[in-house]
């Protein structure tokens, strides 16, 4: 048994504050401002002028695509093409005997030269090895001549083949991505997850939502990460939704869930001026980007999938595809009311008030992004361009959307933003558009409690109240009171009353191990 005294920001019902918390095999025995007599002699841990909340959830990633990338090259910082090219030009120099490389992160609205690495500036840098850069967005990708060379036949018939620059869009980036991630072992992919959980936990989170099956061929990450999900035995938790339109995919794996990017996209982005939009983008009068499904097809699944008790979830960026999301889900909720289904619209970047409605009145809740204002991959003097200052304006709205009791949830969408809730607090927080500044106990939630409430699990995890789970973080100073959110650190992830404990370890045992656990994924 031990006792904790400092801050204790619990995130219940009422926001309380308390100076003391009990814990006691892996649970939270008391909170409150006095101690108890018979607490008294237990192990007393003070933390001083340090805080103590629930630990985070990330409620959408794509975690083997993150996993992957993370243990690649990240270009997200540089600053030009050609500080790019020398951070690649150092990857390969210290990337040994591997004959494929991944970098993760160009975009042309970051650099100075405005425009993608092109295939000349990679073989410049990468001549002798197959090297795939992948665009911030995780859509597309720019490819050197080796790797042309080696997928040509594969390529040149396909969607989105650009030789003469090496870009690589739609069908054609998804053979490139499919050769690169069938290239790596079932042994590094594994190896490369326990890297990136033991990452993400150092930032304070101990649950992830990842969507999963695209990019490996035979939904190979999808498999993995329920295998690794089940492996665990550090308290950490993954919650895995099948990217599928088809249930069957969900239901033979027991899975309870289904939906997120791709297959259950309705939409593209802004950064491909592919997101559907209701009116056209402002230097583009002849396109209003792309609904990847009609109506039907749309509306089909969601009663499908509601039909058969599954928990749904898609991608819509522009206000056209978020309102065909929540026409679907209404549709199919009108067909089989289900009182608590949790069903959710992922990014939800140009919500309508005609779609608000609709998730107000039928309870949809929303996983977004906060990481996505002021990105430095879409700045918003490029979205401004493209979309015109107005509607750029009204991109995600969150305090609107949270006065209307919808219950917003926070991701990263990793690897398009690293995972990181303190990030996601202090953007949420202090909005350049005032008008959708939140609080900072109002972003603490969003973080905590309605991340595990996005997957059935907040009667156990996500605010610290007696008889749930103690996982907690614990926060360098009280977060409510923090001059400045981006300053305060994650000093310490604790799962189950114990301090986290890292998941690297032999993979096989690992494995084993999995495939006989009872945890929940």
């Amino acid at each position: 048994m031990k006792c904790y005294k400092g801050k204790i920001l619990t995130v219940d019902s009422e926001n309380n504050v308390f100076n003391y918390l009990v814990e006691d095999e892996g649970k939270i025995e008391y909170v409150g401002n006095t101690l108890p007599e018979k607490y008294r002699s237990c192990d007393i841990i003070d933390i001083g002028n340090k805080a103590i909340c629930p630990s985070f959830v990330d409620t959408h990633q794509h975690m083997a695509a993150f996993s992957t990338f993370h243990a690649g090259l990240n270009v997200m910082d540089a600053e030009s093409n050609l500080e790019m090219m020398d951070m690649i030009r150092a990857f390969v120099k210290r990337s040994g005997k591997k004959k494929t490389l991944i970098a993760f992160g160009a975009s042309p609205y970051s650099v100075s030269e405005q425009r993608l690495i092109s295939k000349e500036q990679l073989d410049d840098v990468c001549p002798d090895k197959e090297i795939m850069v992948v665009k911030y967005d995780g859509h597309a990708c720019v490819i050197n001549s080796k790797l042309l060379n080696k997928l040509k036949s594969k390529l040149e018939c396909l969607r989105g083949y650009h030789p003469e620059t090496g870009e690589m869009n739609q069908e054609a980036f998804f053979t490139c991505s499919d050769y690169i991630t069938n290239s790596l072992s079932i042994i590094n992919l594994i190896r490369n997850m326990q890297v990136a959980i033991d990452y993400q936990a150092s930032k304070g989170i101990g649950c992830i939502h990842t969507v999963s099956g695209v990019g490996f061929a035979g939904n190979l990450d999808m498999s993995l990460e329920k295998l690794f999900a089940k492996s665990l035995n550090n308290g950490f938790q993954i919650r895995v939704f099948p990217q599928s339109m088809k249930t069957t995919v969900a239901l033979k794996r027991k899975i309870p869930r289904i939906g997120g990017c791709f297959e259950c996209a309705l939409d593209g982005c802004f950064g491909s001026k592919d997101a559907a939009l209701n009116m056209p983008y402002a230097d583009d009068t002849n396109n209003m980007g792309i609904l990847y499904y009609d109506d039907k097809k749309v509306i089909d699944f969601c009663k499908a999938a509601n039909r058969q008790g599954l928990q749904i979830e898609m991608h819509a960026i522009g206000d056209r595809a978020f309102d065909q999301a929540c026409k679907a889900l209404k549709e199919a909720l009108d067909d089989f009311p289900r009182n608590d289904h949790r069903h959710g619209i992922i990014h939800d970047c140009l919500p309508t008030e005609y779609g608000l409605e609709i998730c107000s009145k039928y309870n949809i809740q929303m996983p977004m992004q906060s990481a996505f204002i002021e990105w430095k991959q879409e700045p918003d003097e490029y979205l401004s361009t493209i979309m015109g200052t107005e509607r750029t304006k009204k991109l995600n709205p969150i305090r609107t959307i949270s006065e209307k009791g919808i219950v917003i949830s926070f991701g990263s969408d990793a690897p398009c933003t690293t995972p990181d809730p303190i990030v996601w607090m202090d953007k949420a927080v202090n909005n350049p558009n005032t008008e959708q500044c939140i609080s900072i106990q109002d972003a603490l939630k969003m973080c905590t409690y309605n991340g595990y409430y996005t997957s059935f699990d907040e009667d156990i995890r996500g605010s610290l109240e007696v008889g749930k789970k103690a996982d907690m973080v614990i926060l360098s100073e009280n977060i409510y009171n923090a001059e400045n959110i981006s300053k305060v650190r994650v000093e310490q992830l604790i799962l189950n009353g114990k301090k986290y404990k890292s998941c690297s370890e032999n993979v096989i045992k690992a494995v084993i191990r999995g495939l006989f656990s009872k945890n929940k994924f």
